[in-house]
């Protein structure tokens, strides 16, 4: 299992270009076969096998209307009462203090948070956390420790809070 390890460097509400500040729209497309060529290089993680997880869905984030480049990757997987985040990763560009844009991290959450609420499952959900950014997903996520384990979970007033931050016209 892997331990996730975005730095949420911040919120948003959709991608913030660091230098200009400039705000831009973002949506979310389920990754395809024709996307494979944008995943083979500059990712930490082999989002290609992770395509090819029969339990596992990956999506990325874009721009509006420049769906060629990534800006993120998520990988959820539904566990029938919640969404649990498999993978979450920025593209190499927007990591460091030459980042091109601020918000992937929580954007990508704030969507797993919406596919909760569209599942039934009161925006509830999980994830396995580097045990050095339990105090920064709970600070930047709301997200809370289950006892001493390395599992976090975002409850329902703080999935509302990101769905209504990142995406404001979705009804929960």
């Amino acid at each position: 299992m892997k331990h996730l390890s975005v730095h949420i460097d911040r919120l948003t509400n959709s991608l913030r270009n660091a230098i200009t500040g400039d705000v831009f729209t973002t949506e979310l497309y389920k990754i395809t076969a024709k996307d494979k060529p944008l995943l083979r290089k500059d990712w930490v993680f082999d989002w290609v096998k992770e395509m090819n997880n029969t339990e596992a869905e990956v999506w990325k984030l874009v721009i509006v209307n420049n769906p060629s480049v990534i800006q993120g990757l998520i990988s959820i997987s539904d566990r029938d009462d919640h969404i649990f985040v498999n993978l979450v990763e920025n593209a190499s560009y927007n990591i460091g203090k030459n980042k091109v844009y601020e918000g992937v991290g929580a954007n990508l959450f704030a969507f797993a948070c919406q596919r909760s609420f569209a599942n039934g499952y009161d925006g509830v959900v999980s994830f396995i956390a580097k045990s050095t950014l339990i105090a920064h997903y709970s600070a930047m996520l709301g997200a809370k420790r289950l006892g001493s384990s390395l599992r976090m979970v975002i409850d329902t007033p703080q999935a509302r809070s990101l769905c209504e931050r990142y995406f404001p016209s979705s009804q929960q």
